[in-house]
């Protein structure tokens, strides 16, 4: 079979020239004095590229295939792998204005700017190529299939570039693989699948990107400790399997996530931060959301969620961050809630709320924040006229019998109505099919921003998170500060270089300041030499934590 009839060939060439319309849609709304556009020429020229290169079989060619110049030696064939792969990764720059990759030349890799060796897990006498960091290189390009030879890589960052097309299947040979960080690219497609096939992965960063369809609920079950999936394109109900999650900071923000929140996150014991906002998820919150004693930050806004606030969110002792603004809860808001101990800030803004004890109207301490407007409070300043609550108020949702919240009753985007009654007397009826479904659009996103702080378009307050990347485990030069404690990645065999502040390239929201989770038991742990110094990935994100 030819390359060009190879079916799984075909589908990788229409999930990569997706790229292609995705850059003209979007760059050309976009001012031509941007460093960070390409033009619609030049994202086809990157995606046909790739598309050249892909294996039909996602196999690897041998490497006898390659020809590497009878001058060039190395200590071991690893590295000799690791060349092949980092010289086709730079054959697959299409720009590279900071020129980053300048110095990839010669058979010594572990010279190479961005590249980091250490020695082999499974073989201290061999030195191998640990780790790949370009963040905000303003790169244009795309991952070559060859990317697969480099085996003991435990880590790869590009955060911030402009990186096109799919992540190649040839990918799955990077068995060591544990922080991936891609976010702030063009990257199309569904999910990763080859995320799945790294059994040591422990954060993984995909935001701002356009992935797009199902997340794969085996993501779930890996032993991951940050996962960012925000800023995508991602349409489908979030997996049950989320409550089997090791995580302990998850964004869902900004796609198109729909359906319930699954009543197994209550069983996500490890969970410190979790972000649903801007979505289509509908119905009532279930019981099970006051299990979740360690949560520090809960973000449920712009979706579609109805009825009364539940009780057991008193169970969330952790909080200090609680937004439910912009959906369409009604009831009272429950006076224990504006109560917890180390609440900062509730905001319940642009609901239906027609109740709200005094603890939720003046707070007990200086510090903490209520934001109760544009709601159907009585007396309260800055409300909705009755006219815009009427039509709410008067069609109660009851969580008792809503499916999101645990009750025997149907999911609320399904909604079923009585067969109207005959007006005369006539034989017997099948009764009127049900009603046909209309779900909310999502809403708008907010507007894009260059800085750190995180606001969203239509609410009053700027969130007040404040969060960094997951710390490292000591090594050796102590680390300013790093992503989620490593299980498996090489030891450092050389101090790392001092880190390079390069301005990053003009991105279109700001990123996402991150609370850290709890340091984790580090015995035996050793990180690849990059992850001493200052991490610089957090993409441009334009919420906090997202």
């Amino acid at each position: 079979m030819s390359l060009i009839d190879n079916p799984m060939y075909k589908l990788q060439r229409l999930q990569a020239f997706g790229c292609f319309l995705l850059f003209s849609s979007l760059f050309s709304l976009l001012p031509t004095s941007t460093t960070f556009a390409l033009t619609d020429a030049e994202a086809a020229y990157i995606v046909r590229r790739q598309l050249k290169t892909l294996p039909p079989n996602d196999e690897l060619p041998p490497e006898v295939e390659y020809e590497v110049k009878v001058s060039l030696t190395f200590s071991n064939q690893r590295l000799k792998k690791a060349y092949i792969g980092l010289q086709a990764l730079k054959k697959a720059i299409y720009s590279d204005p900071m020129n980053k990759t300048g110095d990839w030349v010669g058979s010594n890799v572990c010279n190479y700017t961005g590249v980091f060796c250490s020695e082999a897990l499974d073989d201290k006498s061999l030195t191998v190529v640990s780790g790949v960091d370009l963040n905000h290189a303003d790169i244009a390009a795309h991952f070559p299939a060859e990317m697969g030879y480099m085996t003991d890589l435990a880590l790869i960052h590009i955060n911030s570039n402009r990186f096109c097309g799919i992540v190649p299947k040839t990918m799955s040979r990077l068995k060591l693989m544990y922080e991936f960080d891609i976010s702030n690219n063009r990257f199309v497609g569904p999910f990763p699948e080859v995320a799945l096939s790294w059994p040591t992965i422990r954060f993984l960063d995909l935001r701002y990107n356009n992935f797009e369809g199902s997340i794969p609920p085996e993501l779930f079950e890996k032993n991951l400790d940050a996962l960012f999936l925000n800023n995508n394109r991602f349409k489908s109900t979030i997996p049950k399997a989320i409550g089997k999650s090791t995580v302990s900071v998850v964004t869902f923000a900004n796609n198109k996530f729909e359906g319930c929140i699954p009543h197994s996150i209550g069983k996500m014991s490890n969970l410190n931060e979790i972000i649903f906002m801007n979505n289509n998820l509908v119905g009532c919150f279930p019981e099970e959301v006051g299990m979740l004693t360690n949560v520090t930050i809960f973000d449920a806004s712009s979706n579609a969620f109805t009825g009364s606030l539940p009780e057991s969110l008193t169970g969330m002792k952790s909080i200090e961050s609680l937004d439910l603004s912009h959906n369409k809860l009604t009831g009272t808001v429950p006076e224990n809630v504006c109560k917890l101990p180390k609440l900062s800030n509730f905001t319940f803004s642009r609901n239906y709320f027609q109740n709200e004890p005094n603890a939720c109207k003046v707070p007990s301490k200086k510090d903490i924040v209520f934001d109760d407007t544009y709601n159907c409070l009585p007396g309260r300043p800055k409300q909705r006229s009755t006219k815009e609550c009427q039509p709410v108020i008067s069609q109660l949702v009851d969580c008792s019998k809503d499916k999101c919240a645990g009750g025997g009753g149907r999911s609320p985007h399904k909604p079923k109505h009585k067969p109207k009654p005959n007006p005369e007397p006539q034989p017997p009826k099948q009764p009127h099919p049900p009603t046909p479904v209309h779900h909310h659009p999502p809403p708008s996103p907010p507007k894009e921003s260059p800085k750190t702080p995180i606001k969203q378009e239509g609410k009053e307050e700027v969130s007040p998170l404040e969060r960094s990347r997951p710390p490292a485990p000591p090594i050796h030069p102590p680390p300013v500060s790093s992503p989620p404690p490593v299980h498996s990645p090489p030891p450092p065999v050389k101090p790392p270089p001092a880190p390079v502040y390069s301005p990053p390239p003009p991105v279109h929201s700001p990123p996402p300041p991150v609370k850290s989770p709890p340091q984790r038991p580090t015995e035996g742990i050793h990180l690849p030499p990059n992850l001493g110094f200052q991490y610089s990935s957090p993409p441009p994100p334009m919420f906090p934590g997202y």
